[in-house]
C-alpha cells in the first residue's frame, strides 16, 4: 500500500467530518469509568489477584498504544489540515487516549507473551491500527466496525502460534473464601451499571448469555459433549470481562436492542462452531468473525438501497 493510497482510506478522507466531532456525554463518561476500571483492576490484579505478566507488559502496552494514537492523530490533522484532537486542555488530552488506554491495558490483560514484548506491542498496534483501516461510511459518518482489542488479539493469536491467553485462574489465584465471590460479583455490577447506564447494551448482554447456554445444550445433544463442561466457561471471571467488557464494545455492537440481541446471540452461536471444530480461542475468533460479517452488511446495505434507482433508470431493463 502507498502512502497516497493510505491518506485515501476514509480514516483520512473527511476533514470536515473529524475536525468537528465531538464526544458525546454519554459516551466519553462511558470511556473515563471503563479506564477507571481496567486501570484499578489491572493495578490490583498485579499486586494482589495473581496476574501472571510482569508489569512491562501493560506498561509497553500503554506506551505502544498512546504512541500509535497520536500518530494516527497527527497525520489525519496534517492531512486534512484541522487541529488534532488532543491539542488544547490537559483534560482534552486524556479524554482522547481514554479508547487506546483501554485497548492497550484489555490486550496486556488478556495476552500471555511470557517476557517477550513485541508480540504485546504488535497486537496493540494492529487493534488501534485497525480503527483506521477498518472503516465503514454509516449515517453519514464513517466508523470502524472491528472490536479493536479483540481483533489485535484474534490477529496476534493467529501469527504467532507460540502466544496464548492469559490463564483463567490468574484473576483469582491469591484469593481464597469469601472473596472468591466478592470480585466476580463486583465485576458483574460494575459491568451491569456501565452498560446499563452508558453503553446501553443489556440486550445485547442477555442474547449473548442465553445463546451460549442454547449452544452448550445443543453440542451436548448432538456432539455428546459434557453439558458441565461445555457451561463451565461462564463460571470464570475471565467469561465475566469478555460478557461485560468486550463483546459490548459500543463503537462496533448495534444501537437497536433487536440487532443486539442478535448480535450477542451470533458470537454465542460462532464459539459454539469453532469449538466444535476444536478451534481454541473461540470467543475471540467468534466475535472477530461476527463483527466482520456486520461490516460485509453494513457495506451491502448502500448498494441495496441504489439498487431500486438503478432499475427504475432501466439501466439493469432487459430489452
Amino acid at each position: 500500500m502507498t502512502t497516497t493510497q493510505l491518506f485515501n482510506l476514509p480514516y483520512f478522507s473527511s476533514s470536515v467530518e473529524r475536525s468537528t466531532v465531538s464526544y458525546q456525554p454519554n459516551r466519553l463518561a462511558g470511556l473515563r469509568r471503563f479506564a477507571i476500571a481496567i486501570t484499578f483492576l489491572n493495578i490490583l490484579g498485579h499486586t494482589v489477584l495473581g496476574f501472571e505478566q510482569s508489569w512491562a507488559q501493560p506498561l509497553v502496552a500503554l506506551a505502544t498504544g498512546y504512541s500509535v494514537e497520536l500518530l494516527l492523530e497527527s497525520v489525519d490533522a496534517g492531512v486534512n489540515g484541522f487541529k488534532p484532537r488532543y491539542l488544547g486542555s490537559i483534560g482534552q488530552f486524556i479524554d482522547f487516549l481514554l479508547s487506546a488506554h483501554i485497548t492497550s491495558l484489555a490486550i496486556a490483560m488478556l495476552l500471555y507473551a511470557n517476557e517477550r514484548l513485541f508480540p504485546i506491542m504488535f497486537a496493540v498496534a494492529v487493534a488501534i491500527g485497525s480503527k483506521a483501516i477498518f472503516r465503514l461510511k454509516v449515517a453519514d459518518k464513517t466508523r470502524h466496525f472491528l472490536n479493536p482489542s479483540n481483533f489485535g488479539i484474534s490477529v496476534t493469536l493467529l501469527l504467532f502460534p507460540w502466544i496464548g491467553i492469559a490463564p483463567p485462574y490468574q484473576f483469582t489465584e491469591n484469593l481464597s473464601g469469601w472473596a472468591d465471590w466478592i470480585l466476580p460479583v463486583l465485576i458483574v455490577c460494575t459491568g451491569t451499571f456501565l452498560n446499563a447506564r452508558f453503553t446501553r447494551k443489556l440486550p445485547l448482554i442477555a442474547g449473548w448469555l442465553g445463546a451460549f447456554i442454547l449452544q452448550a445444550i445443543l453440542r451436548s445433544a448432538i456432539f455428546q459433549t459434557p453439558l458441565i463442561p461445555a457451561l463451565l466457561p461462564m463460571t470464570g471471571v475471565a467469561f465475566v470481562l469478555f460478557t461485560f467488557y468486550m463483546v459490548t464494545d459500543p463503537g462496533t455492537t448495534p444501537i437497536n436492542p433487536r440487532e443486539q440481541i442478535i448480535f450477542g446471540a451470533s458470537v454465542a452461536v460462532a464459539y459454539g462452531i469453532l469449538m466444535s471444530f476444536h478451534i481454541v480461542f473461540g470467543m475471540f475468533f467468534g466475535l472477530t468473525l461476527v463483527c466482520c460479517f456486520r461490516g460485509l452488511i453494513l457495506a451491502v446495505e448502500p448498494l441495496k438501497a441504489k439498487l431500486p434507482l438503478v432499475q427504475a433508470s432501466g439501466i439493469l431493463s432487459t430489452p
